[in-house]
């Protein structure tokens, strides 16, 4: 267990790092609509942030590791200590201190993140969840994503980001419920990863994922569909997680009632770090 939370803060760090480098190559470049391909072929010609995508990729590869060896109630709600993360590094970027509202933000959702772990403490299930609970699974998920859509569709632009934001978590937290399957298949038959159904199943889950990610910041203001995303990606995979894989979290009363105070403190840190002024806003590290 110690080492899966190191890796996933290891993957947590190389995804702070690849936000704020990512952010600050932007920053550099004249504003674009929202999904304009010039702003990607400008970026491609940054070195800058091209470099970015080695810590980005080095996070993809820690996460994925993390899931092998951890459940998903410890690695996911652990990754959010990404958003933290990058808040001071991109001060440390733009040679600035960091504001003080930023310096609350991380101290409150970080001691927010501990305090539910340490309470919580989360224990492995099983590497396989039955047919049965993956289809559960995937049907309650899909019902969720598309109530959300259709729901959205009706709201004004901070519900709507708020609701697709909240979409995307759900397929964020199912992508790593199917990845957590897929490493485990793959370290121990390599082979067969390729005939096995997740692997099949997880392509078109992260590529909706990402598409729906982008329509969600299209969509009023950047703390909407940040704060919904950030808090539901750890919420649904900890439901993934002691459901379909039967794993573990403490609950008895003075544990849960810790568990809450983190929670809502980790909320709260959220919500901070992603209402700061414009120019301190940092992307959501990855998933």
């Amino acid at each position: 267990m110690i080492l899966a939370i190191l890796i996933t803060l290891a993957a947590g760090a190389s995804y702070a790092v690849a936000s704020a480098v990512q952010q600050r190559a932007a920053k550099q470049e004249k504003p674009h609509r929202a999904l304009d391909p010039r702003l990607l072929l400008r970026l491609l010609r940054r070195p800058m942030w091209l470099a970015s995508w080695v810590p980005d990729l080095a996070g993809t590869g820690l996460q994925a590791l993390a899931l092998r060896f951890g459940p998903l109630v410890l690695v996911q709600p652990l990754l959010v200590s990404g958003l933290f993360l990058a808040i001071p590094l991109e001060a440390a970027l733009d040679r600035r201190r960091p504001d003080a509202r930023d310096l609350v933000a991380v101290g409150i959702g970080s001691a927010g993140l501990a305090a539910f772990l340490i309470a919580a403490q989360p224990g492995a299930g099983i590497p396989y969840p039955s047919l049965r609970a993956w289809l559960v699974t995937l049907a309650a998920s899909v019902v969720v994503v598309a109530v959300c859509i259709l729901a959205a569709g009706a709201l004004p632009a901070t519900g709507r980001g708020t609701l697709l934001g909240a979409a995307t978590g759900v397929l964020y937290g199912l992508a790593a419920a199917l990845a957590k399957v897929a490493i485990t298949i793959f370290t121990q038959h390599p082979i067969a990863l390729f005939t096995n159904w997740h692997l099949y199943a997880l392509i078109p889950v992260g590529i909706a994922a990402l598409i729906l990610n982008q329509n969600a910041f299209q969509s009023g203001p950047l703390a909407a569909p940040l704060t919904a995303l950030t808090l539901t990606d750890p919420i649904i995979s900890t439901i993934i997680g002691t459901t379909a894989f039967r794993e573990h979290l403490a609950t008895d009363a003075r544990r849960l009632a810790v568990e809450s105070i983190g929670g809502i403190a980790m909320a709260v840190g959220i919500w901070l770090a992603s209402t700061t002024r414009p120019h301190q806003r940092c992307p959501v590290p990855g998933h």
